[in-house]
């Protein structure tokens, strides 16, 4: 089996190539948007494994939540490439990469939200590659999340942008994973199993989650936390 996977939901896009279990990936270029380097890295990493498009089995992306750009990045592509070589989707949702990746059995996957807001979502290994989320994916204020007696453990970039939080989780004997972020590399582990079972999707059905429907805060809200207009 050979899936394509991309995964935009951050700062750090990058796209992998998963052929039989083994995973080759790319990492787009800091700094510079991932609409402009996504497609010629990919293009790059199907030339090394010498793929062709036509021979792929799927494309998994990553469908969020996350920056709302970089969503509409992978979804877009995925959904453009899926057309044309006439092979399913896979959604996978950014904070299970991000679970998959810890290694924990039991984790809170926490990403920042910007605007002073943090994606957090509880999950639990249930099968080698198989992840699921105990409630509801949330945005939420760092200070207010609380977090069921059972996980100790916690990964992704709102630790390191929200000190407190990670200070808080800490004092309650928590294991930290503040590097991980969503990749392209987990999402083709957790897209391979899915696929083999047929769930993959239509592209015209893929859309991005989003879990928020704002991007910014107005002025009046600026204005009254003490910033600028």
């Amino acid at each position: 089996m050979r899936i394509l996977s991309l995964e935009t939901s951050t700062e750090h896009g990058s796209c992998a190539l998963w052929c039989a279990g083994d995973v080759l990936e790319r990492v787009c270029p800091a700094g510079q948007a991932h609409s402009q380097t996504l497609l010629p890295l990919l293009g790059e990493m199907l030339a090394q494994a010498g793929i062709g498009l036509t021979q792929l089995d799927g494309i998994a992306f990553g469908c969020g939540p996350g920056a709302f750009t970089g969503l509409r990045v992978a979804c877009g592509i995925a959904q453009g490439l899926a057309v044309a070589t006439d092979v399913p989707l896979v959604p996978v949702v950014s904070l299970e990469a991000m679970a998959a990746a810890s290694g924990e059995e039991e984790v809170l996957s926490l990403l920042d939200a910007r605007m002073q807001e943090v994606y957090c979502a509880h999950y639990r290994r249930v099968a080698e590659n198989a992840w699921q989320v105990q409630g509801e994916i949330r945005v939420l204020a760092p200070q207010t999340l609380s977090w069921p007696w059972a996980v100790r453990a916690a990964c992704g970039n709102a630790l390191h942008a929200y000190p407190e939080l990670a200070a808080r989780l800490e004092q309650n004997a928590f294991t930290l994973h503040p590097q991980i972020l969503p990749t392209a590399r987990w999402l083709a582990h957790l897209a391979a199993p899915r696929l083999q079972a047929g769930a993959g999707i239509d592209p015209a059905d893929a859309a991005p989650l989003y879990i928020r429907d704002k991007v910014a805060k107005t002025v009046a809200e600026r204005l009254q936390e003490g910033g600028k207009a």
